[in-house]
């Protein structure tokens, strides 16, 4: 029995580099300036690229505090504040008191970014139907199974070796 999980291990190693590497790949595009330009220019808003991953992130797990919006996109904590507060003199987010903690200000979607989200999001979705537009639909449903298996197992504890 131990030899049959020395080659699953194996196997699972193996595999895992190559998921490892595939995932590097499409975090890398997905980081990529040009992307977010691109999507903008697609969804026709006016936004400063800098501001483009907070208004969707707010509007996609908000309401957030400013410490895990910061640690969500890989920016520091007083350049987030500072993004925020524009996107919110802008009237794209608005402020509110926590919910577990009325100390500390989460931001939240507000009417007009939410319209801009909305607008991104369906250039989002062409640009999405134009890449997967000549997969096999099941194939585009086990890829989506399995990147949200994959994403839930990642937002757990790690495991310990």
């Amino acid at each position: 029995m131990a030899s049959r999980n020395n080659v699953q291990n194996t196997h699972i190693q193996q595999q895992f580099r190559k998921l490892h590497a595939a995932v590097l790949d499409i975090v890398s595009v997905i980081n990529r300036p040009q992307r977010d330009e691109v999507l903008i220019k697609e969804a026709g808003i006016p936004l400063e690229r800098a501001l483009f991953p907070l208004l969707v992130s707010i509007e996609r797990f908000g309401p957030i505090g400013v410490v895990d919006l910061a640690d969500r996109i890989g920016r520091d904590y007083t350049t987030v504040s500072r993004q925020v507060a524009k996107l919110e003199s802008l009237d794209l987010v608005a402020r509110q008191a926590g919910a577990a903690d009325r100390r500390v200000r989460e931001a939240v979607i507000a009417p007009k970014g939410k319209l801009m989200t909305d607008a991104v999001d369906a250039a989002r979705d062409r640009i999405g139907s134009a890449i997967l537009g000549a997969w096999d639909i099941n194939d585009i449903d086990e890829l989506v199974r399995l990147m949200r298996k994959f994403a839930d197992a990642l937002n757990e504890d790690p495991p310990t070796a």
